[in-house]
């Protein structure tokens, strides 16, 4: 894996990461165009630069995770299910990651659902997280489960949640970001303990890459999140809806011509 192939699966974890469109889907095109799903680093790697991804939404709501106890409380109400899930269901989990047709399925299928969800959900009444109570953060967080299933999204699924819960897109979209916190931490911190536990030893390039991965992933999710925020509040899902479609349908037409795609 050299400078390059790191910088473009960064921007990829930076763009797609907060945004409903899959980041699992993203990193198959990317790393399988690009020849290195074979690579042991490059599976590291991909969880490892989530760790600048969720800097991000530390840093652009700074004030948020030092105003309050109950925030705190909400979050880890909320992470429970899937913690929970994620533990009980481990393997079938990982069964799932091994299937690239399974991602184009869940592509597909989250980007139908997002064609239509703006007028699923039109009546909201919360508009700022700090409104959330326990018993709503906990019903979010069991939609965070769904995304468990690899290309659903674990943003897309959030904010789904959030919304049926009354929550104003915008108000979802912020808590998804705050929940990403715990959840995606907890995530990589196992993924590490794993890569540790099997001997994986980083050399002095290995790091300097992941240096350099993390600090893109930092900055990109920065202006995605920001770009997200805006335009979701202005227009809805419904492109995000489409784009996954396009992506779905991609992954599907390569497999079905034969193409090797791999998850990493």
């Amino acid at each position: 894996m050299n400078l390059l192939q790191t910088l473009v699966l960064a921007i990829i974890e930076g763009i797609t990461e907060y945004l409903p469109i899959s980041s699992t889907g993203h990193m198959i095109l990317g790393s399988s165009f690009m020849g290195i799903v074979s690579d042991p680093f490059v599976k590291f790697f991909t969880v490892a630069i989530q760790l600048g991804a969720i800097l991000s939404v530390v840093v652009l709501y700074f004030k948020r995770f030092f105003k309050s106890i109950d925030f705190y409380i909400k979050l880890v109400i909320a992470f429970v299910p899937s913690a929970i899930f994620g533990v009980l269901f481990s393997d079938a989990i990982d069964a799932l990651l091994e299937s690239p047709l399974g991602v184009a399925i869940s592509l597909l299928v989250g980007g139908i659902i997002l064609l239509f969800v703006d007028k699923w959900f039109t009546k909201a009444y919360i508009v700022d997280t700090d409104d959330v109570d326990y018993l709503t953060a906990l019903k979010i967080g069991f939609f965070q489960c769904i995304a468990m299933v690899p290309g659903v999204s674990r943003s897309g699924a959030t904010i789904i949640g959030g919304m049926s819960q009354r929550l104003s897109r915008k108000s979802a979209a912020e808590f998804s970001f705050f929940l990403a916190v715990p959840t995606m931490f907890a995530a990589t911190a196992k993924k590490a303990y794993d890569y540790y536990k099997a001997g994986f030893v980083l050399s002095e390039e290995q790091i300097k890459l992941l240096a350099i991965g993390n600090v893109v992933a930092f900055v990109i999710a920065m202006l995605a999140i920001k770009f997200f925020i805006d335009y979701l509040a202005k227009y809805g899902f419904r492109i995000f809806g489409w784009y996954r479609i396009i992506v779905g349908g991609i992954i599907l037409a390569l497999l079905l011509a034969g193409y090797n795609l791999q998850v990493v």
